[in-house]
């Protein structure tokens, strides 16, 4: 069993992101080796919540070049937590709206 703060990296705030928190959808960066079942049970465990489902997606790091030199940016997995319905809201992205 991984610890959960090494699972979930950090949030994402967009103007997406801030949108879909009205349908009780919130949005992390987490480790790349992770798969649903872990980030559901992570998010449950570190925010206290109900999730009620988890669409994850790899991200492919941006090309980025300075003069001459050209070099990627590293890829990451981006998760969407869906929360259940009678489930809180996480109080950590409730002060950023």
């Amino acid at each position: 069993m991984r610890i959960p703060h090494d699972i979930i990296i950090k949030p994402i705030i967009t103007e997406k992101s801030m949108e879909d928190m009205a349908e009780g959808k919130y949005t992390f960066m987490v480790d790349r080796k992770s798969n649903k079942t872990e980030i559901k049970k992570a998010v449950e465990s570190v925010f206290d919540v109900k999730v009620e489902k988890v669409n994850t997606m790899n991200m492919l790091g941006k090309m980025k070049r300075q003069g001459a030199t050209s070099g990627r940016r590293s890829s990451w997995k981006k998760a969407i937590v869906k929360l259940a319905e009678g489930s809180k809201g996480i109080e950590f992205f409730e002060g950023m709206e």
